[in-house]
């Protein structure tokens, strides 16, 4: 990475941001546009842009992201404003000859009952979870279209796909956020309110496995100077827990003392989602920090930047 231009792509969203952060730390050039400046859904403005400014490694982080309630009442956005920004992206980095591509998608592409812990293998290999498919097949079709690109034209375009995070930058809105900033928001202000009760959505036994962000860019940038392939590779920690425990340490965490009661009228997603990391790995990363300590630095933050918004 060292010396090259590297374009980020998303680099206000919550990865993009950490991705930026960690490559603060080596010599290179990095390139980032905001939103109001470019459209990423506009072809012709994206090939125009990435032409003028000739980014050498591109990592698309862009996407349109949240968590259940927002993946079942805005399934257009999720679907063609992501197909829009990715395929842009790859096909214009095609155009002007980059030398690395890196697309991130999640999970959430793999089956809702893939045998686990979930391998690269299993991509289309069963029935997606309903409450986040929108979302899911966009991201399947980056990452098919990656290696279309490998495969027919020899790209060294990869994808990766990251586990459930959290960490700086998260979203905390409740109608849209993810189960874990939604969690530490809903502590944090039961604390202050001095509530006796916290209530969690669905059952609280799905198992989730979590990754704090700054990990990650550390893992992504990590695989992109040591792997090239035409497999996606699993990013995460490698460690699951289930929602009411991650509720109980989140609690425990923020200092919220009073009771936990579970809605099971709210949908619990996936009942279990734990990626396979054998091939991350084998490239040569093993760095996740723990997630009480990962969830002790994000509520510090949370309180610094979030908690009045």
């Amino acid at each position: 990475m060292e010396g090259k231009r590297i374009w980020v792509a998303g680099h206000r969203g919550m990865v993009g941001a950490a991705l930026v952060r960690q490559l603060n730390k080596t010599n290179c050039d990095i390139l980032t546009v905001s939103h109001k400046d470019l459209d990423l859904r506009d072809q012709a403005a994206t090939r125009l842009w990435m032409k003028n400014h000739k980014p050498e490694v591109v990592i698309v982080a862009a996407a349109r992201v949240g968590g259940i309630a927002a993946n079942s009442n805005r399934p257009t956005a999720f679907l063609y404003d992501n197909l829009m920004i990715e395929a842009n992206i790859i096909e214009c980095a095609a155009q002007i000859d980059v030398q690395k591509l890196v697309f991130l998608g999640s999970t959430c592409v793999y089956p809702r009952d893939a045998k686990q812990p979930i391998r690269e293998e299993d991509l289309l290999s069963g029935p997606l979870e309903k409450t986040n498919e929108w979302y899911a097949i966009a991201k399947i079709a980056g990452i098919k279209l990656c290696q279309a690109y490998r495969q027919e034209f020899g790209r060294d375009f990869i994808s990766l796909q990251p586990t459930n995070l959290y960490g700086p930058g998260d979203n905390y809105d409740l109608e849209t956020s993810h189960v874990l900033p939604a969690l530490l928001r809903k502590a944090h202000e039961a604390k202050i309110n001095d509530a006796s009760v916290l209530t969690v959505w669905g059952t609280g036994k799905p198992l989730r496995e979590f990754l704090h962000v700054d990990d990650l860019a550390e893992a992504v940038l990590f695989v992109t100077q040591h792997y090239s392939d035409m497999m996606p590779v699993n990013i995460g920690s490698g460690e699951e827990i289930s929602i009411a425990d991650l509720a109980k340490t989140v609690c425990d965490v923020v200092g919220f003392k009073g009771s936990l009661v579970f809605n099971p009228d709210r949908p619990d997603g996936t009942p279990r989602k734990l990626a396979d990391i054998s091939r991350l790995r084998s490239i040569g990363w093993n760095n996740a920090r723990s997630l009480r300590t990962g969830l002790q630095q994000t509520y510090e933050d949370f309180q610094r930047n979030h908690r009045d918004k």
